[in-house]
């Protein structure tokens, strides 16, 4: 039982400390602590209140490390606690050679002081961890997704149209960079099953990335340019970097308007409006 006590004592210690702000939701109003509630909390995580609940009084057992590391990211743990975290959950710490998804605090700083831009942190085969209100309201607020529709790659070959447009040559180079860099994955985390299985998943859901899987692409992304589709600002044009090889392997994406252009005045609209008519 002291295992148990200990984790729902964190767990709720832990989310008293977080405020709506640092964790990138709106603070609202008629808030009696200063912390996240459980019901921002499950959102961040992907799970329901109900669960938090039980699992603050004790009463579920062995979370999954899915779920705990999505937890870990809600309540922006840093290595140490994020390790004690699953120690008294239960579950192993996780280790090398396993597909990294905890956000360290430099890269949530890198977010933070990135607050002018659209920015969000990817794992390595692309699931959304971590995103600030710009990326809400550019791309539309990920926290209403769960499970592949978080994941980039599965968005773009499996899912609903994205509001994104690329040139020609742009659309060919970023297909073929997608698949490249899941081979990659797929490498460099042999022992991670989630990898293996986001693999068998695309190749049977989607004929396209089968046929450029089967064409064994490997590398980086390059920048890239994109026209964004907003219901609140119009056609936005902006230039995305992914910055690889940091903390952990996560990949970090960036955007950008090209200075003085009515892109980048755009962009300014867009932070002022935010989420205002944001995509689905």
């Amino acid at each position: 039982m002291a295992g148990v006590d200990e984790f729902a004592q964190v767990l709720r210690a832990w989310r008293d400390r977080v405020t709506p702000e640092q964790a990138g939701l709106a603070p609202g109003l008629g808030r009696r602590t200063p912390g996240l509630r459980r019901e921002e909390l499950a959102l961040l995580a992907g799970v329901s209140v109900d669960y938090v609940v039980r699992l603050e009084q004790g009463r579920a057992r062995n979370p999954s490390p899915q779920v705990l590391a999505a937890l870990a990211r809600g309540l922006r743990l840093d290595d140490d606690e994020r390790d004690h975290f699953f120690r008294v959950a239960g579950a192993a710490v996780p280790g090398r050679g396993l597909l990294p998804s905890h956000v360290t605090p430099s890269v949530r700083r890198i977010v933070d002081r990135l607050a002018d831009l659209p920015v969000a942190v990817f794992t390595p085969i692309h699931d959304l961890l971590l995103w600030n209100p710009m990326w809400a309201a550019l791309l539309g607020d990920p926290s209403v997704r769960t499970g592949l529709d978080r994941n980039l790659i599965w968005q773009y070959f499996a899912g609903p149209p994205m509001p994104v447009t690329h040139s020609p040559a742009e659309e060919e180079s970023f297909a073929r960079s997608l698949v490249g860099h899941l081979r990659l994955a797929l490498g460099q985390y042999p022992g991670d099953p989630h990898v293996g299985d986001l693999v068998d998943r695309l190749l049977e859901a989607s004929p396209e990335f089968a046929r450029r899987w089967n064409g064994a692409p490997v590398g980086e992304f390059q920048t890239s340019h994109k026209i964004i589709h907003t219901q609140q600002v119009g056609d936005i044009v902006l230039d995305c970097d992914t910055l690889t090889g940091g903390t952990g392997g996560l990949l970090i994406v960036v955007m950008t308007a090209a200075p003085g252009t009515q892109d980048e005045r755009k962009l300014d609209l867009l932070r002022v409006v935010g989420l205002q008519g944001a995509w689905e």
